[in-house]
């Protein structure tokens, strides 16, 4: 039985390009970046390319990229340390109610610690409203951290509008792109971010990798104690290899490519919601079908089927799709996301699934796929 992967959002399978480098890498330019010989001249000379090759990739500088171990530690180190930086302007943050549990739970912290934090609500399609924010900005407001594109429903924010607004503001924005990076064109300088969050694992790069772009200005210490590693940044020896590889994955991702996907990505979405409808499956899209969005993340209400029940049959079937955002897939809590866009008693609730696309993604995926959850719905209803 051929597996078949519609989990994209949660993780991408490493690129060939990607595993071919890091290989060299770890096989020959195995020096320790920060050391003055030969094979640490080699190694730092790789981070330095691979840093300018990704600054340029968000019309960034250099010495604006920060390498981590991904998004998560991105996200934390951009909200906490602008926290504890800054609180002496004030201790009130902004965020939105459908954030990433790697942003929400440091905001938590800091609400533990007396900051303030506002949670902006979204309407049924998962956006925000820009009166609402400027509404919640004050003169004690100190950052606004807002996702740039949604992982459960694919909802995109209004960076650039959120960007113009604050660019007069003291507060910092910071936007956790992990779900937009590599897929739709960034241009930090053009949307007045001043931190972004990425992760090499959601563009077929190796896990354990992202980078924290801090514009020149924004000045905390660093997160992570230790050495002066990252320009005294984030401390700890440089991932060379890891680093390569994800700018290889970037390498691989130019304008055309990624308007190629989308494209791709978007027919996909209409190949299903079509196959579906003609199955007779009674369902609903939980968030909105439009170019505007994401095009590879696509939620569906599967109507009286539960997710567990319909997300293991599918697993039995050979499908891989989830149940919302894969670092909470173990737990028994709804989702928050959706939770925020149709509220806690809504049926949607326990019985939408998350379908999302790679570059591996065939049409015939897409048809077994169609087919199997009409199998399944046919079954389980024949049943009750």
């Amino acid at each position: 039985m051929k597996e078949i992967y519609l989990d994209n959002a949660a993780t991408t399978p490493i690129a060939d390009e990607v595993l071919a480098d890091m290989t060299d890498k770890y096989k020959n330019i195995f020096g320790n970046a920060s050391t003055l010989y030969g094979l640490g001249r080699e190694a730092h000379s790789v981070l330095e390319d691979s840093r300018h090759l990704i600054a340029k990739s968000i019309n960034a500088d250099d010495n604006e990229i920060v390498f981590t171990s991904g998004g998560s530690e991105s996200d934390n180190t951009a909200i906490i340390q602008t926290a504890e930086a800054r609180q002496s302007l004030g201790k009130h943050i902004i965020t939105t109610a459908i954030e990433h549990e790697a942003v929400l739970k440091p905001l938590q912290y800091l609400e533990s610690k007396g900051f303030t934090v506002t949670y902006l609500p979204v309407d049924e399609n998962g956006n925000i409203s820009l009166q609402d924010l400027k509404d919640a900005l004050d003169d004690e407001t100190i950052l606004v951290t807002i996702m740039s594109g949604n992982n459960e429903v694919g909802s995109r924010m209004p960076i650039h509008e959120i960007g113009e607004l604050l660019k007069d503001h003291q507060a910092w924005f910071h936007t956790d792109a992990v779900q937009v990076y590599g897929l739709l064109d960034v241009d930090v300088k053009a949307d007045h971010i001043d931190m972004l969050s990425t992760s090499a694992h959601k563009i077929n790069g190796p896990k354990m990798m992202g980078f924290l772009y801090r514009q020149s200005d924004i000045r905390f210490p660093s997160f992570i104690k230790g050495g002066d590693q990252e320009m005294k940044r984030r401390a700890g020896t440089e991932n060379v290899p890891g680093i390569s590889g994800f700018a290889t994955a970037v390498s691989l991702l130019d304008s055309t490519e990624k308007q190629h996907r989308q494209d791709k990505y978007y027919h996909f979405k209409k190949m299903i919601m079509d196959g579906l409808n003609a199955n007779g499956i009674d369902f609903a899209v939980n968030g909105q079908l439009s170019h505007d969005n994401l095009n590879h993340v696509l939620n569906l209400w599967i109507k009286g089927i539960s997710t567990y029940v319909l997300q293991t049959n599918l697993d039995l079937a050979g499908i891989a799709v989830s149940g919302g955002s894969a670092c909470t897939a173990g737990s028994i809590e709804p989702s928050h996301v959706l939770v925020a866009m149709f509220g806690k008693q809504s049926p949607r609730i326990g019985e939408s699934i998350r379908v999302s696309f790679g570059h591996l993604t065939t049409e015939s995926d897409i048809n077994t796929f169609i087919n199997e959850v009409t199998k399944i719905v046919n079954r389980l209803k024949k049943k009750s």
